[in-house]
């Protein structure tokens, strides 16, 4: 079975920067588990899967503005303090924050007596990145699966 809108897909990825060592993988763990043709993805990646099988393998490299986007100045925020917990803070960390709009990853840039400034690009912003693909399995999407915009169980959403 080909991947194609509306098929959901698990898959084993390493991506990293073009040109540097890989900086994430999944291999050791669940692959992961997404909806195709509902934005579960970058794009580029998404693009890249279409028409393949379960057993491929592939690389590719998806340009920033099919990944991530590119790095937008002034994107700059102060939060106060007590919003990051206890964990210390250093310029340069990457932590994830509670947003309105679900969780968001976020750079430190400095941090304050009572007040953190971040960096609200995604962390890979601006970055050409290389991706190795495993595609584990491809099936038909449950009716309930498309209405959600995801899908559900192994590897995917739970309600």
């Amino acid at each position: 079975m080909k991947i194609e809108k509306d098929r959901a897909v698990r898959f084993h990825y390493t991506v990293g920067e073009v040109g540097q060592p890989a900086t994430e993988s999944s291999n050791g763990g669940e692959p992961l588990a997404i909806l195709i043709g509902h934005g579960n993805i970058i794009p580029g990646l998404e693009k890249a899967m279409e028409g393949r099988e379960a057993g491929e393998t592939f690389s590719v490299d998806v340009p920033a503005a099919e990944a991530y986007g590119e790095r937008r100045e002034g994107l700059n925020q102060r939060i106060p303090k007590k919003h990051f917990g206890e964990q210390r803070l250093m310029p340069g960390m990457q932590v994830v924050l509670q947003t309105n709009f679900g969780p968001r990853a976020v750079t430190i840039e400095k941090v304050g007596m009572s007040v953190v400034d971040v960096d609200l690009n995604h962390p890979m912003a601006g970055k050409d990145l290389h991706f190795d693909i495993e595609i584990v399995d491809v099936r038909e999407a449950s009716a309930e699966e498309v209405e959600h915009g995801h899908v559900h169980g192994d590897g995917g959403h739970h309600h």
